[in-house]
């Protein structure tokens, strides 16, 4: 393990829930809406009065290691072999990877001192039930109360708990901000993608949402944007005659990939909220992309040249001079570092690991050894300042 004169700060840790994560403190109401059932001997999920496969073993009994798809990432994979051959057996999830109890030991043994913790299961929520908010927020709610009991949002300076809230209804967002930001939370997360709504999708930027970003905004915490199922499988199904109607994480083909279903999210997302100017009405607002890797930075600022050329007046400020001082972007291993340290401040760049899930590192600090042609005193930014400094609620 690197020996580090400071400590690391991983903007992406992950948690597997039990089934009670969303079910403990969600109301009888709505328990018809998610649950768990026996289908032939296996628990499966039905949400919404549909059965789901969007991940195969929802109540995480087993699990793929960590680190076992990093072949596939990296363009690595000579051998051809499946997502699924490619995880291996199975392995039986330790108890910190579920609740919080011997989570930091694990934080100390791998080098790392502190780090932001996200759902796995919860990405499932928001898309399906795009007609229901009021089920969404029952929903999250039910699971940020849970988060808090059993992780704590701040837990010794150590463990963050990431909240998740939907704008999709804004009083009950609002609402739900103030009581995660009572208990502690120093950033909430939000699913990039369009707000869901009765009437269809709206854009996160709109003036509608700004009682929720002015008070992330005078609190000094932050707003990740967590890849999830932002419903963009819609893309695919235009191509392939409605083939698949359910977002399948684990089940990838050559279109999938071409598609680009992981870009395509954070970058409308990011330009909703510039081109609608959030980032003007709340100048102390800061989003974190997480686990949306990075080769669509350069795209999305050669756009924003372009649009801003053509219509100037549309923006109060350049939207790259708006992207440089409001984004913060956590690549993944396999992009490449030193064109992203090109197109943003490396004050901007942050280190996170996907531990424990088999898309991230088997060894979270395997992640340096992309970081070399860095200077150490930018390497100490990208693994300890930057996020210390957001969870510090830092303005600079």
């Amino acid at each position: 393990m690197p020996q580090l004169s400071y400590d690391v700060y991983d903007a992406d840790n992950h948690l597997y829930e039990p089934p009670e994560a969303l079910l403990r403190y969600l109301p009888k109401a709505f328990q018809r809406e998610f649950y768990f059932a026996d289908v032939k001997g296996r628990t499966k999920l039905v949400i919404n009065g549909q059965l789901s496969d969007y991940i195969p073993n929802p109540t995480f009994e087993v699990v793929a290691a960590p680190g076992v798809h990093e072949k596939w990432y990296r363009s690595e994979n000579t051998e051809g072999l499946s997502m699924r051959e490619l995880s291996g057996k199975p392995i039986n999830p330790p108890q910190e990877w579920r609740v919080g109890e011997g989570r930091v030991e694990t934080l100390d043994q791998q080098g790392v001192h502190a780090t932001l913790i996200f759902p796995t299961l919860v990405s499932v929520v928001e898309q399906r039930f795009l007609d229901k908010p009021e089920v969404i927020s029952a929903l999250l709610r039910s699971y940020n109360t849970w988060l808090d009991e059993e992780w704590g949002f701040a837990h010794e300076g150590r463990l963050y708990g990431v909240p998740m809230i939907s704008l999709g209804e804004l009083d009950e967002a609002v609402d739900q901000l103030e009581t995660v930001l009572t208990a502690g939370a120093r950033c909430v997360g939000i699913r990039p993608g369009p707000v869901p709504g009765l009437r269809g999708g709206r854009s996160p930027g709109d003036a509608e949402f700004d009682p929720f970003w002015a008070r992330c905004a005078e609190a000094k915490i932050f707003v990740c944007l967590h890849a999830s199922d932002s419903g963009y499988s819609e893309i695919y199904q235009w191509w392939t005659a409605g083939a698949r109607a359910e977002f399948l994480p684990f089940q990838r083909d050559p279109l999938t990939e071409m598609l680009d279903w992981l870009t395509r999210p954070i970058v409308d997302t990011i330009s909703a909220l510039i081109c609608h100017g959030i980032f003007d009405r709340h100048r102390d607002l800061r989003v974190v992309s997480v686990e949306n890797g990075a080769p669509w930075v350069r795209p999305l600022l050669e756009r924003f040249d372009r649009v801003y050329g053509m219509m100037p007046n549309a923006f109060a400020r350049h939207p790259r001079e708006t992207f440089r001082e409001h984004i913060f972007v956590a690549p993944a291993y396999e992009d490449d570092m030193d064109a992203l340290a090109t197109h943003m401040p490396v004050d901007r760049i942050l280190f996170g690991s996907d531990y424990p899930h088999p898309e991230g590192l088997e060894k979270p600090l395997d992640y340096l050894n992309e970081f070399e042609n860095f200077s150490d005193e930018d390497t100490e930014k990208v693994f300890h300042g930057n996020l210390k400094g957001l969870l510090e609620g830092a303005r600079n």
